[in-house]
C-alpha cells in the first residue's frame, strides 16, 4: 500500500472538521459539498464567526434528545404527509385500485375457462342402459 500525503491545507481542514462535527451533517443531509465548505474554510479562515455555529457544544441531557430525534423526525414525517392529503385524490387513487383488482379478477376468470368449480351433488345413475322393472 503506497501512502499518500495530502496537501497540508488538505489536512488542517480534516482537523478542522473534526472540531465543527455539525459541518458532517450537513453534507450527509446534502446542504452543501466538500468543495463549498473547503472554498469557505479557505477564504474566511477557521476564526471566522460563520463556523461558531457548526461546534460541538452539545452538554449530555441534549445528547438524550438528539437520540430520540428519528423518531420524532419520522413521525412529523408522517404528520406532515397526512396533513398535505387530499381527500379527493385519495378516493380517486382508491378508486383506480379497485378497478385494477377488478381486471386482474376479470383476467383470472377468463384463464380459468368455462370449467365451473365442481360442486358437491350426489352421482347419478351412470348406467345409459339401466331399466326399471315395473
Amino acid at each position: 500500500m503506497k501512502s499518500t500525503s495530502l496537501h497540508p491545507s488538505v489536512e488542517q481542514f480534516k482537523a478542522f472538521v473534526k472540531e465543527h462535527p455539525k459541518l458532517l451533517q450537513l453534507v450527509r443531509r446534502e446542504e452543501y459539498t466538500w468543495q463549498e465548505l473547503y472554498e469557505d474554510w479557505y477564504l474566511l479562515g477557521a476564526d471566522d464567526p460563520k463556523w461558531s455555529k457548526f461546534k460541538n457544544n452539545i452538554t449530555e441531557p441534549e445528547q438524550v434528545v438528539t437520540k430520540q430525534e428519528p423518531e420524532k423526525k419520522w413521525m412529523n414525517q408522517i404528520t406532515g404527509i397526512i396533513k398535505n392529503m387530499d381527500a379527493n385524490q385519495v378516493q380517486h387513487h382508491i378508486n383506480q385500485l379497485s378497478q385494477a383488482i377488478g381486471a386482474i379478477q376479470g383476467v383470472l376468470t377468463q384463464f380459468q375457462g368455462s370449467n365451473p368449480p365442481p360442486t358437491n351433488q350426489q352421482p347419478t345413475n351412470l348406467n345409459p342402459f339401466s331399466f326399471k322393472k315395473d
